[in-house]
């Protein structure tokens, strides 16, 4: 793909230069003309109406409107830094106050009193008072003077660093200069023949369209044909992935169920499989006997029984000769899975090892050489498994538990521990809505549990303010009184995280107030704490020691306590809804009815107020990942779902453009299936369009495969 003009630094364009170039690239990564063109609006107004005073009402104070207002006067308040200036005006309707807080002096130039005025802004109201702060401010003269073509003009993301220079109006502004450059420098890299089969705009068109919008239909048109170009362009990489690993054939065999699998299995098992677990275990076995490499994605709820299925499946490659590893994220759940499977094994032929950076040096070198040796059959590990000394003999199965917290590379590196590339099961209990596997995992083969290993009871949520604290301690002292225990567990943030610690701090001390030595015992985990302390409070809690432990959200995996039947999330406002559901499922763990209790401040936002409502309402987490998705929009799948593999999605949403993905995974299929090479000349110049979606970090895919 050679080089453009949509590859020029964007400093060239009218009203950038080297300063505000910087500050584009460090606030919103805009570097080239290119990556300007493609920073879209997240929001368009329709200018074409004016309101007046009266038509603004509670009902659409969030909606950016205009007002013809005629300046009555102005007043200062404040000095320096923390001055504000004041407009008070009116139309023949009512009044109204515009505010600045920035821009003061400049903003006092261009107001002149008595004269008329477009006020284009967002509007607040208090004690039945409206005002507008920060609005745009605009002679009627100069207003009326402009060509007015749909009406519709695009609200542009930035932040609040750049809006101090460079706001919404300043970014549209750049890219009306931007066009008049680039307008004749656009080639279309969809071939003709796709583009009239499925009534395609242009991309100049599409382009034009997306930021000056010349009807709403011509909008709609716009959208489509750039949420096309997106999620095609991922699926031409995925199915291309998917194609590359299932034509080489080079997968190992595992076609005998011997004495491992059918002792465990027939003598071991604590409880009977669910069908979901069944059939996970029927798609795995399928996998190693196909001659291609598994690639699958096992995806069960929190407690659903996927460390029994994994089991399984590595107890299958040691009845046909080969070794496997399991990568967790964190040493307290390598210890609890090393421990489950240990105890589940016994009896069962298999030798079973741990590693984690903790490990003692004698420890490690002898666990290393009977790996190597070919003395070990499973070995479960932390990010210490990836390190170069850890060499297996025949290692013919790799599972990685919480997949997503790990990045691509060191995923790799598991996999070419082998010079034949082993299977690969990754797992995760963070439920992926069906559109967002077919994005984001769409090289991948998809199992999934669904329901409740047998006895065990759905959770009962419930949301509570402060003013309910003492209700909830004494329902605490009840169940410490039937012998259960507690989880309290508080929010740590990065941006926040030494307020976060004086909150888990404070909470700590006042439980320990309200539930004294000696009827009862509390302990406390959080990430600050030296490893050994912090397993030993663990310890303490699995045990029974200890009756609550006060932990921060380093207990989301890894802990298995059947005798937990509550949890109290505090501040439960700050989490996301992944995360709470996961928090939850540290209860309901045994036969015992199981509470979650979130507490949460009085005010809060429309947004953490559903959550927190879908909590109480449904156990289901794939129902919750598909409201977390619709709230949080496509922008957080990036990194989140799957770190270190993020694509660009500037605009489309798998959730709400399921059809536009469902074509554009059909086509990408149909075309690779004629053409892997994209070599023939219709489709030469789709590799730019390949090519421009893939994901951001990339690695050879024979090391991903």
């Amino acid at each position: 793909m050679g080089s453009t003009i949509l590859d020029n630094s964007i400093k060239f364009v009218q009203g950038v230069g080297e300063v505000r170039a910087k500050l584009l690239e460090k606030e919103l990564g805009i570097v080239t003309m290119r990556d300007m063109l493609y920073h879209f609006p997240f929001r368009y107004i329709d200018r074409s109406r004016t309101y007046k005073v009266r038509e603004v009402t509670e009902d659409n104070a969030s909606a950016y409107i205009q007002l013809r207002v005629r300046v009555l006067g102005k007043a200062f308040a404040g000095e320096g830094r923390k001055q504000r200036f004041s407009v008070y005006c009116a139309d023949d309707t009512g009044r109204v106050e515009l505010i600045w807080f920035r821009g003061v002096k400049w903003i006092e130039k261009i107001i002149e009193p008595n004269r008329e005025y477009i006020v284009f802004g967002r509007p607040s109201f208090f004690r039945g008072e409206l005002s507008m702060v920060h609005p745009e401010i605009e002679v009627v003269e100069k207003a009326l003077s402009r060509k007015v073509e749909s009406g519709l003009q695009g609200i542009y993301s930035t932040t609040e660093k750049l809006s101090t220079t460079l706001g919404g109006k300043g970014l549209y502004n750049i890219v009306c200069s931007l066009w008049g450059v680039v307008r004749n420098h656009i080639h279309d890299y969809m071939p003709e023949y796709i583009v009239r089969k499925y009534g395609l705009m242009s991309l100049e068109e599409a382009l034009y369209n997306i930021h000056f919008p010349q009807s709403p239909e011509k909008l709609r048109q716009a959208q489509y044909r750039l949420k096309f170009d997106e999620l095609f362009g991922i699926q031409l990489n995925i199915q291309a992935r998917r194609s590359e690993r299932t034509g080489r054939r080079d997968g190992f065999f595992f076609p005998k169920v011997g004495d491992k699998f059918n002792t465990f299995y027939h003598t071991k098992l604590p409880f009977d499989l669910t069908e979901g677990q069944k059939q996970a275990v029927r798609d795995i076995r399928q996998d190693t006997v196909s001659g291609v490499q598994m690639n699958r994605l096992l995806q069960g709820d929190v407690g659903s029984g996927k460390t029994v299925v994994a089991l399984l499946s590595m107890l299958l490659a040691g009845d046909n000769g080969f070794q496997s590893c399991m990568m967790v994220p964190t040493e307290i759940l390598a210890r609890q899975h090393y421990a489950s499977m240990t105890k589940m094994c016994e009896g069962v032929l298999v030798r079973i090892a741990i590693l984690t950076g903790t490990t003692k040096a004698k420890e490690r070198r002898e666990i290393l050489a009977a790996l190597e040796a070919g003395e070990i059959d499973i070995l479960v590990g932390t990010h210490a498994l990836i390190e170069d000394r850890v060499q297996f003999s025949n290692l013919g199965l790799v599972i990685i538990d919480e997949q997503h917290r790990f990045g691509v590379e060191q995923r790799a590196r598991l996999w070419t521990k082998n010079a034949q590339p082993p299977h690969i099961l990754v797992m995760t209990a963070t439920p992926i809505p069906r559109t967002l596997a077919m994005t984001l995992y769409g090289d991948l083969d998809v199992s999934i549990i669904k329901g409740l290993p047998p006895g065990r009871q759905p959770i009962k949520t419930y949301h509570y303010f402060e003013s309910a604290r003492l209700s909830l301690q004494n329902f605490m002292r009840k169940q410490i009184e039937r012998g259960r225990q507690i989880y309290v567990v508080y929010p740590l943030i990065a941006e926040s995280e030494k307020m976060d610690y004086l909150s888990l701090q404070e909470g700590f001390d006042a439980i320990v107030r309200d539930f004294p030595l000696p009827k009862y015992k509390v302990a406390v985990c959080h990430g600050k704490m030296k490893p050994e302390l912090k397993q030993q409070a663990m310890e303490e809690f699995k045990n029974g020691q200890a009756d609550i432990l006060v932990a921060t959200s380093v207990i989301e995996v890894g802990v298995d306590v059947p005798n937990a039947t509550v949890i109290v999330i505090e501040s439960a406002e700050r989490f996301g809804l992944a995360q709470l559901h996961q928090l939850r499922g540290r209860v309901g763990r045994g036969s015992e009815q199981s509470y979650c209790v979130l507490m949460s401040d009085e005010k809060l936002s429309k947004e953490s107020s559903k959550r927190l409502e879908a909590m109480c309402q449904t156990t289901d987490g794939f129902e919750l990942a598909e409201l977390d998705l619709k709230l949080r929009g496509a922008g957080d799948i990036n990194g989140t779902m799957q770190s270190g593999e993020a694509f660009d999605l500037k605009i489309a949403n798998p959730t709400y453009d399921n059809q536009i993905l469902q074509l554009a995974q059909e086509l990408a299929i149909q075309i690779l299936g004629v053409d892997a090479s994209l070599s023939h000349p219709d489709h030469l110049v789709l590799r730019e369009l390949r090519d421009r979606y893939a994901p951001e970090h990339k690695t050879d895919f024979s090391e991903i495969s």
